[in-house]
């Protein structure tokens, strides 16, 4: 194939007029080529005819009529392989390139690793001005590359948390929450093992492949990467989904409908449960000049595993009084017949013996508040008429009514077992706001259910919640609480494999939700683990107030033990390419290196190695590991070259068979 693309090159190359010049260099023209090919240009097609190999790759012979395979040549110049840059084509010199799928859906490709969505904390900072270029490259293996990848991996590092501190835990159980450190897809088919069709709720917060956002995303991932990233990862967490259980995505408009025609093939259109819009900021003239419309929403996309079997909680919000509640009972300690009525800004006015023309006046900025305060201290006594439907309500609701309007000097009453009792008055029912309050959060309010729009779970201190400093790229905890009182019950297990900054846990935590984290990057240290350290000791933002939470708890570390993983995360601490050369050395003596190649090949190639840019040093030296062995396997854990402790495969085998 390889062949293919150089005998390509060169023979277009003889016509001038399909080359350009950039940076003073001479190259084809790729989208001059395609437009041609397409259009069946006569000059473009004699060229090809011209060279055999050529011809018998792209054209067919039908009935002695010579027939242009357009939509191949198409697709063949379209390689990242076709007119390469410097460093594809020193991946090819030495074997690593890969030929790409047409379709996703078709695809068994495996996107194995992918830029973090938060480059500032991927370099260990906090602060918006101090971010630099994203290191992290995704790595994509074809089927035929792909071996022991997805089997059980050790884990180890094994630490519990608790309000007394760090210990070394003797066992674990499924009661225990857990922390894991390593690849998101390959711990997903770890914890498939133990907890296949017994997670409750899945709610992840993946890369929104966007330069847009204060993540700014290297510009060469494409969605269809993006795609097969999340496919890969999203077929394994169905699979750990329990028949009842719900996968939440938070997710912004640019990937919005990729994702759901994604999660509609792996999961079923019948399985779509919503697509909730989530306000998750205010317009900002100071920050906008002439957008158009301004974005300040993003999205949840919800799926359940079964639709016969999802059952979801009924959820209610916080809202301001209905004003349609705006009758009131002088006299509701009397008996009902004897009820007089005045309206509401009558009875309040009067209870302040001040004028109902002068409220608005006496209390300035705060009458709808005190007005609100009135309203919900007197709930029982406001009530508004509501017309009632004689084929919506009982033969006795229907006789009371007719009554009612013969008689219109009292209120008439019909008893209900066990159900609210019906007040009528001239043919009208009484509906009272009191019986329309909610307890949310342990407090007494006006509510209703929830919608598919929420603009009300984003707090002003955001960036304080949990105790630690990020101020961007996290979820409100009132936002998760929302999920989880829809999705989940208490000791329902959550699992959240793009942690960041850890909110899915510590909300899980203060819900008495059993919870599983996954992060890869070395932040899981600064942010998840410490934010649910914080949680343990009883901090208190937050739902912490709403949950009356005091603190306790506990959680287990652990971490996937690294095999090439190792030499990975060297060549990301590399600043030169001395230490890359280095790393290098390191490689060739006791690494796992892929079978494309041959190190003495690259030792020969060292100088041309030496010109490519840094960046792409460093990516080519990942790409020269196997990535089958980023971490140990757990059938080789007995293995006397991974070094795995006594203690390590004692709770390794605790982990897989006890749990």
């Amino acid at each position: 194939m390889q062949n293919l693309y150089y005998e390509l090159i060169e023979l277009l190359e003889q016509d001038a007029s399909l080359i350009i010049y950039h940076n003073g260099k001479a190259i084809l023209n790729k989208a001059l080529i395609i437009d041609r090919a397409l259009k069946l240009d006569v000059s473009l097609l004699k060229i090809l005819l011209s060279h055999e190999n050529i011809k018998k790759q792209f054209f067919a012979e039908v009935d002695d009529i010579t027939v242009f395979d357009k939509v191949a040549f198409q697709r063949f110049v379209n390689t990242k392989n076709f007119l390469p840059d410097s460093f594809t084509q020193f991946n090819n010199k030495i074997g690593l390139a890969n030929e790409e799928y047409r379709y996703i859906a078709d695809s068994r490709e495996v996107v194995l690793v992918w830029p973090h969505k938060d480059c500032v904390l991927e370099g260990g900072q906090t602060k918006e001005d101090a971010k630099r270029n994203e290191i992290f490259y995704n790595t994509t293996l074809a089927p035929d590359e792909i071996d022991v990848l997805t089997a059980p991996k050790v884990l180890t590092k094994w630490k519990r948390f608790d309000q007394n501190g760090e210990t070394q835990p003797a066992t674990i159980t499924k009661s225990d929450n857990l922390i894991i450190k390593g690849n998101n897809l390959l711990a997903l088919h770890s914890l498939k093992e133990i907890y296949a069709g017994q997670v409750k709720l899945i709610y992840i917060d993946p890369p929104f492949n966007t330069g847009n956002d204060s993540f700014k995303y290297n510009d060469s991932f494409n969605h269809s990467t993006w795609l097969t990233f999340m496919k890969n990862r999203l077929e394994i967490a169905k699979e750990i989904l329990s028949n009842s259980g719900t996968i939440v995505i938070s997710i912004d408009q640019k990937e919005l409908f990729y994702l759901q025609i994604l999660c509609d093939e792996i999961f079923g259109y019948e399985n779509r449960r919503n697509i909730i819009t989530v306000k998750r900021s205010s317009v900002s003239g100071a920050k906008v000049i002439n957008p158009g419309v301004v974005n300040v929403s993003e999205y949840l996309v919800i799926y359940s595993k079964n639709t016969s079997y999802w059952m979801p909680n009924k959820v209610f919000r916080k809202k301001d009084r209905d004003e349609r509640y705006n009758s009131y009972i002088i006299n509701k300690e009397d008996k009902p017949e004897n009820w007089q009525f005045c309206t509401v800004l009558d009875a309040w006015s009067n209870s302040l013996q001040i004028e109902k023309s002068k409220l608005k006046k006496y209390f300035k900025d705060d009458h709808d508040t005190k007005l609100e305060e009135f309203c919900f201290n007197n709930a029982d006594k406001i009530f508004q008429f509501v017309t009632l439907d004689d084929n919506a309500v009982s033969d006795a609701v229907v006789e009371l009514k007719k009554i009612s309007k013969n008689d219109d000097n009292k209120v008439y009453i019909l008893e209900r077992e066990n159900k609210l009792n019906y007040y009528i008055y001239k043919g009208k029912a009484l509906l009272f706001l009191g019986n329309r309050m909610l307890e949310i959060d342990g407090e007494k309010v006006f509510g209703e259910l929830i919608t598919d729009i929420w603009d009300d779970v984003l707090p002003n201190d955001l960036h304080n919640e949990g105790g630690i400093s990020l101020k961007k790229g996290k979820k409100p905890e009132k936002l998760l609480q929302r999920i989880l009182q829809l999705t989940t019950n208490e000791r329902d297990i959550v699992l959240d494999f793009f942690a960041g900054s850890g909110t899915a846990g510590a909300v899980a935590h203060k819900m008495n939700r059993r919870y599983i984290l996954v992060e890869q990057m070395d932040y899981i240290h600064e942010l998840p683990e410490a934010r649910l350290k914080n949680v343990i000791a009883g901090e208190q933002s937050g739902i912490s107030k709403a949950m009356k939470w005091k603190g306790g708890g506990s959680f287990i570390y652990a971490e996937l033990k690294n095999s090439n993983q190792t030499f990975i995360d060297n060549i990301q601490k590399c600043t030169s390419t001395q230490e890359l050369l280095s790393v290098w050395n390191d490689i060739q003596k006791t690494a796992f290196i892929s079978y494309k190649i041959l190190p003495e090949n690259i030792n020969k190639e060292i100088r041309e190695f030496e010109k490519l840019t840094f960046e792409e040093q460093q990516r080519f030296l990942i790409e020269t590991l196997d990535h089958n062995m980023l971490y140990v396997n757990y059938s080789e854990i007995e293995d006397k070259t991974h070094q795995v402790s006594d203690y390590d495969i004692e709770m390794n085998q605790k982990f897989y068979f006890n749990c």
